[in-house]
């Protein structure tokens, strides 16, 4: 097998620099007039941009604002949900306040009953009606159920 290489032949793949200068200076009156039509086009409605750019710019900026104003006050952290959670916090304060307050009677209760023999005679009195030896209990009778008016005009009849 022969792995020799022969003398490879000169490739024009890239162009000669030279043709590209000619080319561009050719081109280049082409360039300039779409140019100047372009530029004469919009030369009236860039003169009335730049005349009007602070207006714009105070247009673009109020409406950020009004924007950002909405944002604040409806988004999804809004001062509208900032006060809901601020009400719902307080009054979850005041249930945790009532709650703690019961916990201490509570405890205070046990710690009464544990060591207190006249709490627990207080208890057995009022729960479960204990009394001690030779003490009488009157009890009232319950008292009558309010008479209605349909009830008085068919007596009287």
């Amino acid at each position: 097998m022969d792995f020799r290489v022969d003398r490879l032949r000169r490739s024009r793949l890239l162009p000669n620099p030279e043709n590209g200068v000619r080319t561009l200076m050719e081109r280049a009156p082409k360039a300039e007039a779409w140019l100047d039509r372009v530029t004469a086009r919009l030369r009236p409605t860039l003169n009335s941009m730049y005349a009007i750019r602070r207006r714009i710019a105070t247009g673009a900026i109020a409406v950020f604002c009004i924007w950002f104003f909405v944002h604040v006050m409806f988004g999804a952290n809004g001062m509208v949900v900032y006060r809901q959670k601020k009400n719902e916090y307080q009054n979850l304060q005041k249930e945790i306040g009532g709650l703690q307050q019961d916990n201490e009677r509570f405890t205070h209760q046990i710690d009464g009953l544990q060591n207190d023999p006249k709490a627990i005679e207080k208890e057995a009195r009022e729960q479960l009606h204990y009394v001690r030896p030779g003490e009488v209990i009157y009890v009232s009778p319950p008292p009558l159920p309010p008479r209605s008016s349909t009830d008085s005009k068919s007596a009287r009849k």
